[in-house]
């Protein structure tokens, strides 16, 4: 007699406890904040975010409100790797100061070689490029132009990655009343003058997105990270069609999980499994730091940032309900598995930013 014992097969689509993150993993796991400034000489985000094993990649921005020179932007952050070694990277950027002139493009480039050389691993570019600058006849100078394609063609030879911040959240283009999220309500309220509801005779939202894809339809091979979701904050769906149109584009959460947590609440499936989908190109970032006018006070400084870090991680690792004053009403956590967290925290910074 033959007895035979039937075995059920594992439900493949069970995930065991151990597949998910632990609380103890917040501090345990090495992570990466893709998306911060620090352009000061002290140490308090420094010295918080190796507290809870987070390196950093600082961001120098060609803003002329942050009242600091890129110059003097990147004499901090070299103090800043000096004084945190092996924690530390940054991006350099450039400046649009004489944009019309000849010799614009050549000084542009020798000042990234210089960069480079100091140890800059990527470039920025900001929303002043399309919202602020104009050439000589009064044209905004869109990131799309041909005069920035000898640059990015050096980024791209040299092997460094692009972050552009171009545009805006899509609610910038509607009244304070209309904005989705309440981190836009009050940013927008504060600063008028990149509330384009507010200046109609500047490019719209489509505009600028268009110019964006644009650069990067000519040049596909360069690595580049859409800062703040890549200004398609407002849809998972949006962002899922650009990844399966630009497999070099990656993006970062930097003060837009608010606009995800948003979308959660209509639809979470959707939402949670737009990040397992496309695990490879999410990358965890904030955009805090340490600035001129930051909080002088460095304990309250360490503490604003840990809220935000831990908040973010509770909403990605758990599916507990949870309330921000960013956004109206509750919403439930993703609760990724604990692979798709490595990634988003950590591998992919690596990928994308070669010598972080």
């Amino acid at each position: 007699m033959t007895i035979v014992i039937i075995v059920p097969a594992c439900n493949s689509k069970k995930t065991s406890k151990s597949e998910f993150c632990s609380e103890n993993d917040f501090k345990s796991m090495s992570k990466i904040d893709i998306h911060c400034h620090i352009s000061v000489e002290r140490g308090a985000f420094m010295d918080q975010a190796l507290e809870y094993n987070f390196s950093i990649l600082t961001i120098i921005t060609d803003a002329a409100d942050l009242n600091q020179s890129i110059e003097e932007q990147e004499r901090m952050v070299l103090l800043q790797r000096k004084a945190f070694p092996g924690h530390l990277a940054y991006l350099t950027t450039f400046s649009m100061d004489a944009w019309d002139s000849d010799d614009w493009q050549q000084k542009t480039i020798e000042y990234l070689e210089k960069s480079f050389a100091k140890g800059a691993i990527g470039v920025k570019v900001w929303k002043n490029i399309g919202m602020v600058e104009k050439d000589k006849d009064g044209k905004f100078i869109m990131i799309d132009d041909a005069k920035f394609d000898p640059i990015f063609d050096y980024i791209e030879k040299m092997g460094k990655t692009v972050c552009g911040h171009l545009g805006e959240p899509k609610s910038c283009w509607l009244p304070v009343d209309q904005m989705t999220v309440n981190n836009d309500k009050k940013y927008f309220s504060e600063h008028p003058q990149y509330h384009m509801y507010l200046h109609p005779d500047y490019p719209s939202y489509d505009e600028q997105i268009r110019a964006r894809d644009s650069m990067l339809s000519k040049h596909p091979n360069m690595r580049f990270m859409g800062a703040h979701l890549g200004s398609l904050e407002w849809s998972v769906d949006e962002l899922a069609r650009h990844f399966d149109k630009f497999p070099n584009m990656t993006v970062d959460m930097a003060a837009r999980i608010c606009h995800i947590e948003k979308q959660s609440q209509a639809d979470w499936q959707k939402v949670h499994d737009f990040f397992v989908k496309y695990q490879d190109r999410i990358i965890y970032g904030t955009d805090e730091g340490d600035w001129l006018g930051a909080d002088p006070d460095p304990d309250k400084l360490k503490e604003k940032v840990f809220t935000v870090w831990e908040r973010d991680w509770k909403f990605l690792t758990t599916d507990e309900s949870m309330t921000s004053w960013e956004v109206d009403g509750e919403f439930k956590g993703l609760k990724l598995p604990k692979e798709v967290i490595e990634k988003i925290y950590y591998k992919n910074a690596l990928k994308w930013f070669p010598g972080i």
